[in-house]
C-alpha cells in the first residue's frame, strides 16, 4: 500500500470526510486486487460495503447528486416494437460485454422513466435517478465540476454489477450546444458529460430519458449503444392501455360494474387518444371520483373529461353511436323517454 494512500486515509478521518475516506478505500482494494490479492480486495470492499445496500459514495453533509428510486409496481404494458428492444436491451447487459448505455426517447407519457423501473425490476438492480437541480449551478464553471463528482462517484459504486443509474429527462444538459443560451458554460458542462460517459464503468448501466429527442445534443447521442423509441404507440395499442387501466382502477376501488363497450366507445371520442401518462390520470380521476353507490357514474366523469361537457344531448349521443340502453346508462334519462325523444 502507498504512503500516499495511508497519509490521505488519516487524513480524511481526521476531517470527517466519509466521502474522501471511502474513496480512498476504494482504491487501496483496486490496488490489491491489481497485484493479485483478491482476498484482501474483497475483505476490504466487504468491511465499507452496508449488506445487500448499493449507494453512491457521498458524505452525509454533501449535496446528494442522486435518489434511490422505489422499483416495485405493476408490470409495464408496452406495444410489441418496444417491448422488443426492451427485451433486447435486458439481454444486452445479460451479455456483460459492455453495451450499457441507453436512451429511451419519446413524448410525456409514453412510459420511459417506469420503463427503467421495469428494467431495474428485471434485472434485480438498484435504480438512482441524477438529482440535476444539485447538478446543475448558475455559478461559472461549477456545473462541470458537479459532473465530473457525478461520474466519480458512478464509477466508485461498491457493487456497479447491482447498478442503474437513470438521467430522467437528460435534456438540462445535453440539449444542442449550439442553441443553449450560454453557449460556452453549456457547451463546457455537455463535454464534460462526453467525457463522463466515455469513462464510465461499463459494469453500471446507464439510462437516459429525452422529450426532446430532435433538439439532442449529436455527439452525446452517439455514445449511446442504443436509441429506443417509445412514440410507437398505436390508436389499439392506446385503447388496450386504457383497458388495462380500467381493469386496475376498478379492482383497486372495489367497482364491479364494467362495460367494456361502452367504455371502448368513450376512449374511442378522443381524438388524439393520449399518451399513457394522460390516460392513467383521466381513468384514475374518473373511476375515484364516481360516486360508489352509482356503479356507472364513472362512465358519466369519463365522458365529461373526454368531451367537456355533461352526457344530456341524446341527439349527441345518438350520433356519436351510443345505443338506446347506453344513452340511458350516460344521461340517467329513463329507455322509454330516450327512444321517444329520438324519434321526435
Amino acid at each position: 500500500m502507498k504512503k500516499k494512500s495511508v497519509i490521505n486515509l488519516i487524513k480524511y478521518y481526521a476531517e470527517d470526510n466519509d466521502a474522501g475516506f471511502r474513496s480512498e478505500a476504494y482504491e487501496i482494494a483496486r490496488d490489491f486486487d491489481a497485484s493479485g490479492d483478491n482476498q484482501l480486495a474483497e475483505y476490504i470492499m466487504a468491511l465499507m460495503s452496508n449488506a445487500n445496500t448499493f449507494i453512491p459514495q457521498m458524505s452525509e453533509n454533501e449535496s446528494a447528486l442522486f435518489e434511490k428510486l422505489d422499483v416495485s409496481g405493476d408490470s409495464l404494458w408496452l406495444p410489441e416494437p418496444i417491448t422488443q428492444d426492451f427485451l433486447g436491451i435486458v439481454h444486452a447487459v445479460a451479455h456483460n460485454a459492455g453495451v450499457n448505455k441507453f436512451l429511451l426517447q419519446g413524448a410525456p407519457g409514453t412510459g420511459k422513466t417506469e420503463a427503467a423501473r421495469q428494467l431495474a425490476r428485471i434485472l434485480d438492480r438498484e435504480l438512482y435517478m441524477v438529482d440535476f437541480t444539485a447538478v446543475i449551478d448558475s455559478k461559472l464553471g461549477q456545473t462541470q465540476k458537479n459532473i465530473s463528482s457525478l461520474f466519480k462517484e458512478i464509477n466508485n459504486f461498491v457493487h456497479p454489477e447491482k447498478v442503474i443509474v437513470l438521467f430522467d429527462e437528460i435534456d438540462a444538459l445535453a440539449l444542442d450546444r449550439t442553441n443553449a443560451n450560454d453557449l460556452r458554460e453549456m457547451g463546457r458542462a455537455t463535454s464534460s458529460m462526453l467525457k463522463g460517459i466515455d469513462y464510465m464503468n461499463e459494469r453500471v448501466v446507464l439510462v437516459a430519458t429525452t422529450n426532446l429527442f430532435e433538439h439532442f445534443d449529436k455527439a452525446l447521442i452517439r455514445r449511446f449503444d442504443s436509441v429506443i423509441d417509445f412514440n410507437r404507440y398505436t390508436r389499439k395499442d392506446l385503447m388496450l392501455v386504457a383497458e388495462e387501466f380500467l381493469n386496475k382502477f376498478l379492482t383497486k376501488f372495489k367497482l364491479a360494474n364494467k362495460d367494456i363497450r361502452l367504455f371502448r366507445k368513450i376512449v374511442d371520442l378522443m381524438d388524439p387518444i393520449p399518451y399513457p401518462g394522460e390516460l392513467k390520470n383521466v381513468i384514475k380521476t374518473a373511476v375515484a371520483f364516481s360516486d360508489p353507490e352509482d356503479g356507472m357514474d364513472y362512465f358519466r366523469r369519463l365522458y365529461y373529461a373526454v368531451m367537456n361537457e355533461k352526457p344530456e344531448d341524446l341527439k349527441k349521443l345518438q350520433s356519436q353511436n351510443f345505443t338506446v340502453r347506453e344513452i340511458e346508462l350516460l344521461s340517467k334519462v329513463p329507455k322509454s323517454t330516450v327512444a321517444r325523444e329520438l324519434k321526435g
